[in-house]
């Protein structure tokens, strides 16, 4: 008659059974390697956009600052029935801009023509007095072509546009 028998494994190492039960513990030099990059990438992306953000708040707010300046000219130009010769004069003191460089503000008459601020066709951009941040270099020349002046934040068409150099 047949006889069922159950063997048992082989015991020596090269068991099939052996190596099933091998377990792996940590992870390798290559998986490590590949979470890192893709964790840089992540890093770099977010910062690439953290620092747009913060450029379009910066000019946000010299654009702001610059509608308030505005403002307190008005009200000076309607007490005193002229414009004021400085900001000082308006009560302002010496406002900064976010990049610590002091506002500018000339009155037309202040300026010689071929000094004024210009927009492409190196026309003058406002009637009754230039108001302008010199941007983050802090550098500025009358033409708003200029490299200089292509970051600055102005103040055209008597204060129609209020905005970078660059979109007017």
């Amino acid at each position: 008659m047949f006889q069922n028998t159950i063997t048992s494994p082989p015991s020596n190492s090269q068991s099939p059974y052996n190596i099933l039960q091998h377990n792996q513990h940590g992870f390798t030099l290559i998986e490590v390697m590949m979470v890192v990059a893709i964790l840089a990438t992540l890093a770099t992306i977010g910062m690439t956009n953290f620092i747009s953000y913060r450029e379009r708040t910066t000019i946000t707010i010299c654009i702001t600052d610059l509608k308030n300046i505005e403002r307190t000219i008005l009200v000076y130009t309607l007490d005193n029935n002229s414009l004021p010769s400085s900001l000082q004069q308006a009560g302002l003191g010496i406002p900064l801009d976010p990049w610590g460089n002091p506002y500018v503000y000339n009155t037309v008459d202040s300026v010689p023509p071929g000094k004024r601020r210009k927009d492409k066709s190196l026309v003058p951009i406002n009637t009754d007095y230039d108001l302008y941040s010199s941007g983050p270099d802090g550098k500025s020349v009358a033409p708003l072509t200029a490299k200089a002046s292509r970051d600055d934040i102005v103040r055209a068409n008597n204060g129609s546009f209020i905005g970078p150099a660059r979109n007017y």
